[in-house]
């Protein structure tokens, strides 16, 4: 009893009633879990050397803490977790655009914060691995653990295009799932379909670089590696040309999961936090194009339903 008193009393102490305070906090929340878990599966699969982990696990990994987001502020402030998504609601009147700076710092900070969890946790297995040597380059770089960087074919045109692709058609899915007026999932069961969706896109365009998709995911981890070891070379081009390893080249697992670790884009850094922002805009405009515009209005659907009653 005296537990349950202590309880509410906290609860009571702790409480926020500022309606922007309390989706801040549930946003914050949402990213760290989305990132820790992301960035997690990729450290596991890194570190290990493609021994306890690999492309399939890192983006399952992924898929599923989108879904445990959703979850976990989806009632609150909307689970954004993502720049891009922030856009899109505040391009269609759903998202103030004054709250939209405000969700894109937390969203940034939650991403910085779930990096240098990732770090701790991993933090033996990092050293071990890299040698004592923190590189985004080389045979043993680390770097990737954290942000997306290019495969060593990528040009930074194509790279922009690839996200700008990526990022539309993640729009374009999570618009229509829960577009009520189209065939939208049952309540409740959009999280697991909409990690479903960026599972998809992650097996299918993911090898360019890793599939950021989301500007906070990507910068937020990068700004942890400047701080934390990597120093500027995670910003700037950097190309490497230890990529062999006892002769036998970079393992198989690691280019599939990353790129070449010996090519790093020309200040690629940009990339990700620009083009999934156009990506948006674009997966935006499509689906009210073609399909979003095209609903029948609110009252012919009222007549129609009162016609087909009549009948009855």
């Amino acid at each position: 009893m005296g537990y349950v008193s202590l309880v509410k009393r906290t609860r009571r102490l702790l409480r926020i009633q500022n309606q922007l305070a309390r989706e801040c906090l549930a946003e914050l929340l949402a990213v760290f879990v989305l990132i820790l878990i992301t960035l997690g599966g990729s450290a596991q699969m890194v570190t290990s050397s493609g021994t306890k982990g690999n492309i399939i696990t890192s983006s399952l990994a992924g898929a599923l803490a989108v879904m445990v987001a959703i979850y976990t502020a989806g009632g609150v402030s909307g689970a954004h977790l993502n720049p891009a998504f922030s856009l899109s609601m505040s391009l269609l009147g759903q998202l103030p655009w004054w709250k939209f700076p405000i969700f894109v710092t937390i969203q940034i900070f939650g991403s910085f914060i779930a990096a240098g969890a990732v770090y701790a946790l991993y933090y033996d297995a990092i050293w071990s691995y890299s040698n004592g040597t923190l590189t985004a380059s080389g045979p043993r770089e680390t770097a990737s653990i954290f942000a997306t960087y290019p495969a060593e074919h990528l040009s930074l045109s194509n790279g922009f295009l690839d996200q700008v692709v990526g990022t539309a058609v993640l729009m374009v899915g999570i618009l229509a799932i829960t577009d009520t007026r189209n065939r939208a999932v049952p309540r409740g069961l959009e999280p697991p379909v909409v990690a479903l969706l960026v599972l998809s896109i992650e097996v299918s365009m993911g090898s360019n670089c890793s599939c950021p998709m989301n500007p906070a995911r990507d910068l937020g981890p990068r700004l942890f590696t400047l701080l934390a070891g990597w120093g500027s070379q995670v910003f700037r081009w950097v190309r490497a040309v230890g990529l062999d390893l006892g002769g036998g080249g970079a393992p198989m697992w690691m280019l599939r999961a990353h790129g070449s670790a010996g090519s790093r884009g020309s200040w690629w850094w940009w990339v990700p936090v620009v083009a999934p922002l156009v990506g948006a805009a674009l997966g935006t405009a499509l689906y009210q194009l073609f399909v979003a515009f095209h609903h029948p209005e609110e009252e012919e659907e009222d007549g129609g339903r009162a016609r087909r009653q009549t009948k009855h």
